[in-house]
């Protein structure tokens, strides 16, 4: 039962000894274990401080890279149409192009044609007159071939002369 209701002395040597070690820690332990707790709160107070100015960066980076890639798909979109409008222009326009060469070709053809047939036209006519001449030639051989045929042509003819 001693230690339910203990003695003065050892009261007073409990209180003394307690007196002590508490003089003892105030003195030597309490200003570097508060020192340390200090320092321990700021080094949180500075993670956590840091912590939310990389959150509000991350929210900051967040959104301009939102705002980046938004950018950059409208100038993709630009980008495209332009392509799709040059696209457009230069097949038009090679169109266009394809449809003179093609009207040249066209004029270029009938105006051949047309040479070609005067050319077909003037040969027949060249033949012709030289069958005219060939078969004019023989006729005349047939009917001059007799002497009497020859004096009759020229006086027919010289009767002719001399009236006009």
């Amino acid at each position: 039962m001693e230690l339910v209701n203990p003695g003065l002395g050892l009261i007073f040597w409990m209180t003394l000894s307690f007196a002590i070690i508490l003089w003892v820690l105030a003195k030597f332990a309490w200003k570097p274990i508060m020192r340390a707790l200090k320092e321990r709160e700021e080094t949180i107070s500075s993670a956590l401080h840091a912590a939310d100015e990389a959150r509000n960066e991350t929210k900051d980076l967040k959104s301009k890279h939102e705002e980046l890639l938004t950018d950059a798909k409208d100038q993709r979109d630009v980008i495209l149409k332009q392509g799709r409008d040059v696209k457009e222009s230069i097949i038009e326009e090679a169109k266009v192009k394809a449809q003179e060469e093609a009207n040249r070709i066209v004029e270029n053809a009938k105006e051949n044609i047309h040479y070609e047939k005067m050319a077909a036209l003037t040969d027949l006519k060249n033949q012709l007159a030289q069958l005219s001449i060939d078969i004019a030639e023989k006729l005349l051989k047939e009917e001059l071939s007799k002497d009497e045929k020859q004096k009759e042509l020229i006086s027919k003819l010289v009767d002719n002369i001399k009236i006009n």
